[in-house]
């Protein structure tokens, strides 16, 4: 049988089968909405912060009130879908974060931004493991599928450079609070195509495991909480140490609630596939590497080569177009090679690219400092992407899809989350002894003046402040680099060529068996 799972599980209630380029641009137009949010407001930040009178640390909380939330809910969101129908939860979803772009893009105070971030990420947490279990009931096993999943696959690596570069036209073309509104009408557009064009899938009678989700969510958002809180206030703080026994004990009483829960919310036994063990451990140190590269990368451009926040926006194009080949090429070449020269090679591509920026200095150009390392290491990522996604829900039965891609989309979430709370930790660290050796260097040799603001502002004057943030910039990317390197030893020690991943990929066989 090749019939697509559309014809033959399409729910009493669907309307326009049969229309599944329709139903993947809706899904794919869902995850970038929601991927790109998490990078859309990095250009806008300093315009917010003049705006609702933002502290410099209650700042940083403009992107962590939404990857919290949406990193923290994502088991959650998944397994509501194979509970109550993955259209209709995909379609709240959706809402939700349309109603809550909308919110923040009226708030009047700090508070009220920061609440509607966070409104957000639940609502980005509902839709975006529905979207990519939606493929998996949509799109039969094989070149099919694996084209969706290229595409999808694409969208999520590519969304947080187009996030940049959306980010920086709505900030310098209109105002900031575009970042949050451009999502209203895409929103609307999206619920309205929903229930036209994609199926509701068969809905798995259960509970939800309640216990399990408290303690995954929590216990994700202090160990979030407990990095970020690091970079800002220390190691030593009180609230720091706090939020990582927190976390500690949450996670192990989530590994514990699962392991005897009837119906949990991530069945444990999908580790016990080793492929996708390892699928999770790649995906959770390259996203670690992503965040920090954007991140920091924003940083260079504007403050050091002065660009605008549209020129900054631009300036990541290429990774985009990286990430897209990348993407293409695997999505080709996968049901004949397998995963793992996928995940071997674009890991390894992926770190000589990092190490490469290791080099930066005040004096890089664009082309010569930023341009070669970024596409480099999106090739890398855009071989990766497609690899890792196919990997993590191969063989995984229709009714736990939702967990498993929600165990992805939150390894991704947090891992990100994780990383730039890590890398910000490293940078600060450096910055502040480069800053040391600068500062004296500078009131050896300054006006009156210059010493009078240094004094009042607390930061140094290019060029000794270009190069205190691009000491800080080199030492944080080295630290990315061990966290790829993590990514390329999983892929070469755990991840094997398996005959039954291939025939799948080939679409030879089905999940239950060979292909009539």
């Amino acid at each position: 049988m090749t019939t697509s799972p559309v014809d033959t599980q399409a729910a009493p209630g669907s309307t326009r089968p049969g229309r599944p380029g329709i139903a993947l641009t809706v899904i794919a137009a869902c995850q970038l909405m929601v991927v790109l949010d998490a990078t859309i407001v990095n250009i806008a930040l300093p315009h917010i912060q003049d705006a609702l009178s933002f502290s410099t640390t209650d700042l940083s909380w403009v992107l962590s009130a939404y990857t919290l939330t949406f990193g923290g809910l994502l088991l959650l969101g998944g397994r509501a879908g194979d509970i109550l129908g993955r259209r209709r939860v995909f379609l709240t979803g959706i809402l939700l974060f349309t109603f809550a772009s909308l919110l923040g893009g009226f708030a009047q105070e700090p508070w009220h931004l920061l609440a509607a971030r966070a409104l957000q990420g639940v609502g980005g947490a509902i839709a975006s493991p529905t979207s990519l279990a939606l493929i998996t009931t949509t799109f039969p096993e094989g070149p099919e599928r694996n084209r969706a999943f290229g595409v999808f696959a694409a969208v999520s690596a590519g969304g947080g450079a187009i996030g940049l570069l959306a980010g920086g036209m709505l900030t310098e073309w209109l105002d900031w609070r575009w970042v949050l509104f451009v999502n209203v009408p895409i929103g609307l557009l999206i619920a309205f195509l929903t229930p036209r064009y994609i199926n509701e899938s068969e809905r798995h009678p259960g509970r939800f495991d309640i216990a399990g989700a408290l303690t995954s969510t929590l216990g994700m958002a202090s160990l979030v909480y407990g990095f970020i809180r690091a970079s800002e206030e220390g190691w030593r703080d009180p609230l720091t140490i706090g939020s990582f026994i927190a976390a500690v004990i949450l996670l192990a009483a989530f590994a514990i609630v699962e392991s005897r829960a009837r119906e949990p919310i991530t069945p444990l036994r999908m580790f016990a596939d080793r492929n996708r063990s390892g699928t999770y451990v790649i995906m959770l140190s390259l996203a670690a590497a992503m965040f920090g590269m954007f991140f920091f990368i924003v940083l260079f451009v504007q403050n050091v080569l002065g660009y605008s926040p549209i020129q900054s926006g631009l300036a990541f194009l290429p990774v985009t177009v990286a990430i897209v080949t990348g993407a293409g090429l695997s999505q080709r070449l996968l049901p004949v090679l397998g995963p793992k020269p996928f995940m071997v090679t674009g890991s390894a591509i992926t770190g000589v690219g990092l190490f490469w920026q290791t080099f930066i200095t005040p004096e890089s150009s664009y082309v010569g400092g930023v341009l070669g390392p970024m596409v480099m290491f999106g090739f890398g990522m855009g071989l990766n992407f497609v690899t890792l996604t196919l990997t993590a829900v191969s063989g995984v039965a229709q009714h736990e899809a939702g967990a498993a891609s929600g165990l992805l989309n939150a390894t991704q979430q947090v891992g990100g989350s994780l990383g730039l709370s890590i890398l910000v930790t490293v940078f600060g660290t450096a910055s502040r002894s480069e800053g040391e050796k600068q500062a004296a260097s500078f009131l050896a040799t300054a006006t009156p003046e210059q010493k009078t603001e240094f004094a009042t502002t607390k930061e140094l004057p290019a060029p000794w402040g270009h190069e205190v943030l691009t000491a800080g910039i080199s030492t944080a990317f080295t630290a990315a680099v061990g966290m790829v390197l993590l990514a390329l030893i999983t892929a070469v020690a755990v991840i094997r060529v398996r005959k039954s991943d291939l025939e799948a990929l080939s679409g030879k066989a089905e999940a239950g068996g060979p292909v009539a």
